[in-house]
């Protein structure tokens, strides 16, 4: 895909990303207007997702960002949904469909057809920051800021380079970022290792509530509602606990789940190769990669562990 090509004479372009935003997401989605705003210079661009966590302040324009998904036209003439199918984009779904036109940037294995009336989807890309990267066309116009962006991206959803997910090729989109010159160890220790206190207190309830299953195979633990009112944390907050789960020696399987609202819980799943954690999160409607995927489900915790369990139980 050009995505010059794709976009090439709208008037107004929109993009956005899945709820609950992540490096990649906020990565891809910024990474991409900047260069959008550069080849399209007499377009609307809007940015339409949730606010990103604060760690992400240090990329150029996110406090443009439509947070209130107020649009700037009554029709898109183009839409992008990146890092995400469009049931994922929540309040920007809406503009997804009533556009003219609609593109999808994606490298989930449960959005495999995508979604758009134009599609990038590659199930084995590291990031969807990485297929930005492949569909500029004219990589003269990447600055250092699109390049800061993308490299976030990248960075977070590789889990700074030591995923599976890693290949020679991201790599080699790596090393071309990064010679535009950024300080690239400050924005690893910003964005992905810095935590604040009292993130680092949350992180140690929910290891010292943790239980161990299956043998030892399967972690897993939970923020209640009332924890996150005691710490004052939100879901950014928790970013980073699932991974630390999963480090667990022994571990094969990381479950982490904190209440979306009444019996409703967002459930990250993470793997260290021999389940596949995308398959068991979309028996419940979710999806994500063989070694990171989520749902969203309902029922009280224990009822919601008893039936990831039994998923999970299949591929030991």
């Amino acid at each position: 895909m050009n995505i010059f090509e794709e976009v090439k004479g709208a008037k107004t372009i929109g993009l956005s990303g899945h709820v609950r935003p992540d490096g990649d997401c906020i990565g891809s989605v910024m990474g991409l207007s900047m260069y959008l705003k550069k080849v399209c210079p007499e377009a609307q661009i809007q940015v339409m997702i949730e606010k990103p966590a604060d760690i992400f302040q240090c990329i150029k324009g996110v406090e443009e960002i439509s947070s209130d998904f107020v649009p700037v036209t009554d029709q898109f003439d183009i839409f992008i949904a990146l890092d995400s199918e469009k049931t994922r984009l929540g309040e920007a779904e809406k503009f997804f469909d009533g556009a003219k036109k609609t593109i999808n940037i994606d490298h989930h294995i449960s959005n495999a057809g995508g979604c758009g009336d134009a599609n990038y989807v590659v199930p084995d890309a590291s990031s969807a920051s990485e297929l930005v990267f492949d569909v500029i066309d004219q990589k003269e116009l990447i600055d250092e800021e699109i390049a800061k962006a993308l490299y976030i991206g990248i960075m977070h959803d590789t889990g700074v380079f030591q995923y599976s997910n890693t290949s020679p090729k991201t790599l080699r989109t790596v090393a071309e970022l990064l010679s535009y010159g950024f300080d690239f160890s400050k924005l690893i220790d910003q964005t992905f290792y810095e935590k604040t206190h009292v993130q680092n207190q949350v992180l140690g309830k929910s290891l010292l509530d943790s239980k161990l299953m299956m043998g030892g195979k399967c972690i897993v633990s939970m923020i209640d509602k009332e924890t996150m009112d005691f710490y004052q944390v939100c879901s950014h907050d928790l970013d980073g606990i699932i991974s630390q789960l999963r480090y667990t020696k022994g571990v094969e399987c990381a479950i982490f789940m904190y209440p979306l609202g009444e019996n409703e819980f967002k459930v990250s799943l993470r793997s260290n190769g021999n389940v596949d954690v995308a398959k068991a999160a979309s028996a419940f409607g979710g999806g994500g990669h063989v070694r990171a995927a989520g749902a969203t489900l309902t029922g009280t915790y224990e009822e919601i562990v008893t039936r990831l369990s039994a998923e999970i139980a299949k591929q030991f």
